[in-house]
C-alpha cells in the first residue's frame, strides 16, 4: 500500500471512530454532532446570521445551517430575534436550555479531546496539523475552520 493510500484509510478511520464516539456520546444529550456543533458556536460567538453560523460549521456539508437551526428551535434551544439594524436579517442565539445543552456539549469534547491528547503523547503534531491544514485549506469545511479560529482570535483580541 502506498504512503498516500494508508494515509488517506488513516485519516477516514479516525474520522469515522471519533464520530462514532461523538455520536454515541451525543444521542445522550439528544443531539447530533451537527446540532452539537451549531450549539457550540453559537455559545461562542452568538449572535449570530444563519450565513454566518453557516460560515463556521465544519460539520457534514450534506446538512443545511438552516434546518440544523430549525430543530434547534422546534427543541427550544435556539432562538431567532429580529436584528434591530435590519428588520430583514434574524440573529441566533441559546435559550437557557440551549446555553445548558452547549455546557454539556462541552464537557463530551473535553472528553474526547483527552481522548485525543492521550492518543497523542510524545508525538510531534505541528508538523501533522500544519499538513492537514494545507490540505484542507481549500475546502469548503477547511475554510469553515479557518473562520471559527479567525472569530476566535477576534474575541480573544
Amino acid at each position: 500500500m502506498r504512503t498516500a493510500e494508508k494515509l488517506r484509510y488513516l485519516i477516514l478511520a479516525a474520522q469515522r471512530e471519533g464520530n462514532r464516539q461523538l455520536t454515541a456520546s451525543l444521542s445522550e444529550l439528544g443531539v447530533t454532532p451537527a446540532q452539537s456543533e451549531a450549539l457550540r458556536i453559537l455559545a461562542d460567538h452568538a449572535p449570530l446570521a444563519l450565513g454566518e453560523l453557516g460560515d463556521m460549521l465544519v460539520c457534514d456539508t450534506g446538512t443545511s445551517p438552516s434546518r440544523i437551526v430549525d430543530r434547534l428551535v422546534a427543541n427550544g434551544l435556539v432562538q431567532k430575534t429580529t436584528s434591530a439594524q435590519d428588520r430583514r436579517q434574524v440573529r441566533l442565539t441559546l435559550t437557557a436550555a440551549g446555553q445548558d445543552k452547549a455546557q454539556h456539549i462541552a464537557e463530551v469534547e473535553s472528553q474526547l479531546y483527552d481522548v485525543l491528547d492521550q492518543a497523542s503523547e510524545g508525538t510531534a503534531l505541528d508538523g501533522f496539523l500544519a499538513f492537514l491544514h494545507a490540505l484542507t485549506q481549500q475546502s469548503p469545511a477547511g475554510r469553515a475552520l479557518d473562520n471559527r479560529l479567525a472569530a476566535e482570535e477576534h474575541r480573544r483580541n
